[in-house]
């Protein structure tokens, strides 16, 4: 199973085939808005417009399941993140990342790349997966890992 064997829906409430990123690298964050993490939006709009035109491409999925950090609704959230930060990556409708409701993109990554000691939960907000040209997860990283950091093992990616 590949990251681009999911559909998942964007912000605006349409059905996003993630294949149609096949052959591009990607770097999935589960986001919020009231985080402490929030300002890596700007990070993560500055990677995206680095390498959008290289074939990578940022998806965000607001995700509220960390001490309520993202109340607001897809149209909120939007807006929020165009006025504050610039996004213009594609943003996808509210998730699950743990639990029983998990998004089944979000259960393949864990699965995928477990976290610390083997834990496939994810523990917070600006958790990132980056993903091979493929569709193979390559790694995962920590909130506290700034988007910025990611620029090398992109470019490497972008390389293979």
């Amino acid at each position: 199973m590949s990251t681009f064997d999911f559909t998942a829906q964007d912000i605006a409430g349409s059905t996003v085939d993630l294949s149609k990123y096949k052959g591009k690298v990607l770097l999935i964050v589960n986001t919020a808005s009231d985080c402490g993490f929030t300002p890596q939006y700007k990070g993560l709009e500055k990677v995206y417009e680095q390498f959008k035109d290289k074939g990578a491409v940022v998806l965000g999925f607001p995700c509220n399941q960390f001490g309520g950090q993202e109340p607001k609704g897809e149209a909120e959230i939007g807006a929020f993140c165009e006025k504050n930060f610039g996004v213009t990556f594609p943003l996808f409708s509210k998730v699950d990342v743990n639990g029983a409701g998990a998004h089944p993109l979000f259960q393949h990554l864990k699965k995928e790349a477990p976290g610390l000691l083997g834990t496939q939960a994810i523990k917070w907000n600006f958790t990132k997966f980056l993903i091979k040209k493929d569709g193979s997860v390559y790694k995962r990283y920590s909130p506290q890992t700034s988007p910025e950091e990611l620029v090398g093992d992109i470019e490497k990616l972008l390389a293979e």
